[in-house]
């Protein structure tokens, strides 16, 4: 029945097979090793599904893809890959169609934002698997020393950060350019500034008119003005921002509900706002997706789509969010989680996905791009920096690699 709701156009037959799933690590510690959430899973499912073997490998994150392109580029392709790109694949036209794959059901169940960040041409071929939004991040007890109340707009987040500046707060606002993840950070301003990284109809315009004056703000406003803290921009990578914060050190920063993990665990009490426009509300807040995709090289349409179906069952999809405090990437397990009490603490994320934008991934150029933002943003807030000049610099290296790709 789920072969024939999917459509699905295997021509192996069914049973006897032997699933091969390439996914990402998202643990930190043996303890909640990914590995774990997938072995008991495998083992629920071949219980009832005794013709079908799934051999899950899981690899960090530093590694997942280099893993996955080898396998590929060695006519040795898995069966699927949970990983965090799928457009060069697909293509290549190595990779099933959803709607080849997935009842109909769990296919329509998917949110919105992310069946569409899964397509190629109108055509879907990334399911996502795991999803988060962003919220500004602020420390409850260095606010309520310098007697502030969470920023709604620009200017109250600088008004903000110059009074915490003043009671000797390290980073009254973390802004992390660094190379680690400043694709992130820049695209969260670029969205609050009311632009992004790509116009109405998917093209690149990194540098639009409004895409400057956001820049320009952060350098003249932020930046020069002291109010990032004694590290460049340039040199601060998320993850140094993220354990300053969790130390007490930063008034402001952008975060994802893995932050407030670490913040609760070293006894920082912090608040959790939208993050703020020019005048007001940000126009679109910054979503992430990991993706899952299943290669056609070993004919197992309706295998993978039968295993896939389940993977996509609301408990795995919760027990996933949960246990990683990320957000369900289907509908019907983020009403669940809405309306449970247990994950009161992820709701705020969750109300934030429908207002969310992601990155332009169904393009096969992003990956360049999103490297050569790594390497080049911080330059525009740098002392010597220009941000027309930096960000015209990307736009004309992202329009080549568009063209070339």
């Amino acid at each position: 029945m789920t072969a024939t709701l999917g459509g699905c156009g295997g021509s192996a037959a069914a049973g006897d097979v032997t699933l091969r799933l390439v996914a990402a690590e998202y643990g930190d510690s043996k303890a909640n090793s990914s590995q774990k959430y997938w072995d008991k899973l495998v083992k629920e499912y071949e219980k009832t599904n005794p013709g079908t073997r799934i051999e899950v490998s899981v690899h960090s994150w530093n590694d997942v893809d280099a893993k996955v392109k080898k396998m590929v580029d060695e006519g040795d392709a898995p069966d699927m890959a949970q990983i965090g790109t799928y457009a060069d694949y697909a293509a290549k036209n190595q990779l099933y169609r959803v709607d080849d794959l997935l009842s109909i059901p769990t296919q329509a169940d998917f949110v919105p934002q992310l069946t569409e960040a899964g397509q190629v041409e109108r055509t879907q071929y990334g399911m996502p698997f795991a999803s988060s939004t962003r919220l500004l991040f602020y420390n409850k007890k260095l606010f309520a020393d310098a007697g502030l109340t969470p920023p709604r707009s620009w200017s109250e987040l600088a008004a903000d950060a110059k009074a915490l500046k003043s009671a000797g707060v390290k980073y009254p606002y973390a802004l992390p350019l660094g190379r680690e993840e400043a694709q992130a950070e820049t695209m969260m301003w670029l969205l609050s500034g009311g632009d992004g990284y790509t116009d109405g109809v998917g093209s690149y315009h990194i540098d639009s008119e409004q895409n400057i004056k956001t820049f320009n703000w952060l350098k003249d406003e932020l930046v020069e003005k002291g109010l990032t803290g004694p590290v460049a921009p340039a040199n601060l990578n998320r993850a140094q921002a993220f354990a300053a914060f969790t130390r007490g050190e930063v008034g402001m920063l952008n975060g994802h509900p893995t932050l407030m993990r670490a913040a609760a665990a070293k006894g920082v009490k912090f608040g959790m706002v939208p993050m703020p426009g020019v005048d007001g509300r940000a126009k679109a807040t910054m979503g992430v997706a990991d993706w899952m995709m299943a290669f056609k090289q070993n004919d197992h349409a309706e295998q993978i789509g039968d295993f896939l179906d389940f993977v996509y069952s609301d408990k795995n999809v919760l027990a996933f969010s949960r246990e990683y405090d990320l957000l369900p990437v289907t509908a019907s397990a983020s009403d669940a989680m809405a309306g449970a009490e247990e994950d009161a603490d992820l709701v705020q994320f969750l109300d934030e996905l429908p207002n969310s934008e992601l990155y332009p991934v169904g393009k096969t150029s992003w990956a360049s791009v999103s490297a050569d933002i790594k390497q080049q943003i911080g330059k525009a807030v740098s002392p010597k920096g220009n941000p027309a000049s930096i960000l015209g610099q990307l736009q004309r290296a992202a329009s080549a690699e568009e063209g070339a790709s």
